[in-house]
């Protein structure tokens, strides 16, 4: 019997490193224009360091000047002449806003001739943030968005009301200067208006969107709040270039191509997983029922984005609420493994990257006290996994295309 979880380690850091930015950055700065004036960076988003450190590498002293806003412990250290910040996520901070006013300031003043190269990435909607409320007001709508089980499209039509830097808004602080951007998609099917909330792309969404999105889970609204969800965005801007690359695609396919490898037939189910994690646990230890008298290694790999409706007070994430939820599933299943794993190296507010379960986790639970039940409806996932040894952690990993969650039956 192979060991379920030295392959399960092996798959995610070869999907991981197939989805660092480094060499999609490299391609994209074959196609940056000439620059007569200055040319400055902003990165954003919890790839920024890593995008902003490869563009730096090409580069080198062409760049002005700039600034990198990214999240907490996602620096690796100074990148040329960049001012590099880091701050809260997924509910945006002080260090958040210091760093989105610093950008801000670097693309102040510049002319026609200048050009400012703009590196984004997931995340970026609550890293890269100047609020028109009050940022405790932010801080409760972001909290109740979160909690509420709204998609990530939801939550951004929503938030870019509120930002002077979302929905196109900063590319028109950039002008006159051009705009080249370079994107790292984390949504599935590439929304370039969503990702990080577009601040460097015309707002497809509109504000009866908005509104209905805000009735619909009920979120709490200031008459200021109110009156700015009733103002457009910008729907067109003239001043940018955009080019996206990375995806969940390349994610689940090095996945799958790491499974081979390792003797698993592979399956890729999608690459557009969006549902409630719970559900997508339950979806793969049915199938792992379904499939437990084959006799032959086998690997289902579904890449996307769950999200968690939550009803209770722990600590977890969604990939870990994954995993866990597909442990009694496959509970006395031999040979069978769940895992779950956020790119970034992080899920929720929590320092694991995701959670792994196998046939014999639920029973170790139990054996604990641990009803599993109990702990979904706390939303407690990373404690019990814990006791499991079933906490994935990577650290922070350099890039941002979504989750992964992987299925493997042994033989």
């Amino acid at each position: 019997m192979r060991n379920l979880r030295e392959d399960a380690d092996a798959v995610i850091r070869a999907s991981i490193s197939a989805a660092m930015p480094d060499e999609a950055v490299r391609k994209a700065m074959e196609k940056l224009p000439a620059v007569r004036g200055k040319l400055v960076l902003v990165a954003a988003g919890k790839a920024a360091w890593q995008m902003a450190y490869a563009a730096q590498q090409i580069l080198g002293d062409r760049i002005s000047g700039g600034v990198v806003a990214t999240k907490y412990d996602h620096s690796k250290g100074p990148v040329g002449n960049l001012r590099i910040f880091e701050g809260g996520h997924p509910v945006p901070d002080e260090n958040s806003y210091k760093a989105t006013q610093a950008a801000i300031d670097a693309v102040s003043g510049l002319t026609a001739d200048d050009l400012v190269l703009f590196l984004l990435s997931g995340g970026g909607s609550a890293l890269f943030e100047k609020p028109l409320i009050p940022a405790e007001d932010l801080d409760r709508l972001t909290r109740e968005l979160l909690a509420s089980g709204a998609d990530i499209v939801e939550m951004n039509t929503v938030r870019k009301r509120f930002s002077a830097v979302k929905g196109g808004k900063f590319a028109r602080l950039c002008a006159p200067a051009q705009v080249f951007q370079v994107v790292l998609s984390d949504i599935i099917g590439d929304p370039l208006d969503m990702i990080a909330s577009g601040p460097a792309y015309p707002d497809s969404s509109t504000c009866e969107q908005a509104e209905r999105i805000a009735a619909q889970y009920h979120l709490t609204l200031t008459p200021q709040m109110e009156e700015l969800l009733a103002q457009e965005t910008p729907k067109e801007l003239d001043n940018v270039e955009t080019h996206i690359t990375g995806s969940v695609k390349e994610l689940a396919k090095a996945a799958a191509e790491k499974a081979a490898e390792l003797g698993y037939e592979p399956h890729i189910l999608t690459a557009s997983l969006s549902c409630e994690a719970r559900e997508a646990g339950t979806m793969l230890a049915n199938i792992a029922q379904y499939h437990a008298q084959d006799g032959k290694a086998l690997a289902f790999i579904a890449g996307g984005e769950t999200v968690v409706h939550l009803t209770g007070h722990g600590l977890g994430g969604r990939n870990q609420e994954l995993a866990l939820s597909a442990a009694a599933g496959i509970a006395g299943l031999t040979g069978t493994a769940v895992f779950s794993v956020g790119s970034d190296g992080t899920d929720g507010p929590t320092d694991a990257a995701g959670g792994y379960v196998d046939d014999t986790t639920a029973a170790r639970l139990a054996a604990q006290g641990v009803s599993i039940p109990q702990v979904l409806k706390d939303n407690d996932a990373y404690h019990a996994l814990q006791k499991a040894d079933g906490l994935i952690m990577t650290g922070a990993t350099g890039t941002n295309v979504n989750d992964v969650a992987v299925l493997l039956i042994s033989r």
